[in-house]
């Protein structure tokens, strides 16, 4: 093999090409990394100490998404094209999985590239340091291989971490539907109630909690409850939530007690999820 490649030249300059690429890249993401993280350090020193304020409505994680913003602009305008020919596909997808930055489908698209890529590249730079002999016939099945698993992998990925997204939100709701119930009530409107459970379910169940939190914030700035109701379920992506969106939005048209509908949907749902842990478990 590295006869071949030492009497080969097109072949042994495309290999240091992949090879610089694959160091280039890494070198890229790891200062990337790093500036990041020490920019974020000297912001929290800086706010600690008093001497410079947060600007107002910016936060850490939006910071981040400004960061991964500049990166694949950046990219883009390097003359590489990441846009999906599916990108509303794509992008329901990774709001599913619990993604939604801007720039999620971009990265996404992204990472399949940097996989297809570095993947074979690797397997290539292992032959050929291992000193074994290999056949060319095997380094191109393997090699297609591993750029067909780089394409793959982020898909898979992507599908499992929405199906344990989903089924955190759906175990943690009827919690949720249980203090809601209790809030109204207590005598407490359907925005203060959304309120209450989203600061009281922040630790136990932090992934319903944020969708409340978000939700209460779009009713405070003016958002109309069946807007809201509906943009709480788009968020969601989980057929229970869109169920109970329904459910409270044909309520609140019809004039009927909000907490009669909220006990009889808590006792559904929460014989929905014993269901499927006794078929799980069965």
């Amino acid at each position: 093999m590295l006869d071949v490649i030492a009497s080969n030249q097109p072949l042994r300059i495309a290999i240091l090409l992949g090879l610089f690429a694959l160091v280039a890249l890494s070198a890229f993401v790891l200062f990337g990394a790093f500036g990041r993280r020490a920019s974020v350090r000297g912001e929290l020193r800086e706010i600690a100490s008093g001497n410079k304020v947060s600007p107002a409505g910016q936060s850490l994680t939006q910071r981040r998404d400004s960061t991964w913003d500049r990166l694949v602009d950046g990219i883009e305008k390097a003359g590489l094209n990441l846009t999906d020919t599916k990108s509303d596909v794509l992008r329901d997808k990774l709001v599913a999985a619990g993604f939604d930055s801007p720039a999620a489908p971009r990265l996404y698209t992204l990472l399949r590239l940097v996989l297809v890529i570095v993947l074979p590249t690797a397997f290539v730079a292992y032959s050929l340091t291992s000193g074994e002999e290999i056949s060319f016939m095997r380094l191109y099945v393997v090699g297609s291989f591993c750029a067909v698993f780089g394409l793959y992998v982020p898909a898979l990925f992507l599908r499992a971490k929405a199906d344990r997204r989903r089924e955190t939100i759906i175990n943690g709701f009827p919690d949720c539907l249980d203090l809601l119930l209790v809030c109204v009530e207590a005598g407490l409107g359907l925005e203060a109630a959304f309120d209450r459970v989203g600061r009281e379910m922040a630790t136990s169940h932090p992934l319903v909690a944020r969708m409340l939190t978000i939700m209460t914030l779009r009713l405070r700035a003016g958002a109309s409850r069946e807007e809201a109701l509906r943009r709480l379920a788009d968020d969601a992506r989980v057929d229970e939530i869109r169920s109970f969106s329904t459910l409270l939005i044909q309520s609140d048209r019809l004039g009927t007690s909000i907490s009669t509908t909220l006990r009889v949907y808590s006792a559904e749902m929460r014989e929905r999820v014993e269901r499927a842990r006794a078929i799980q478990h069965a």
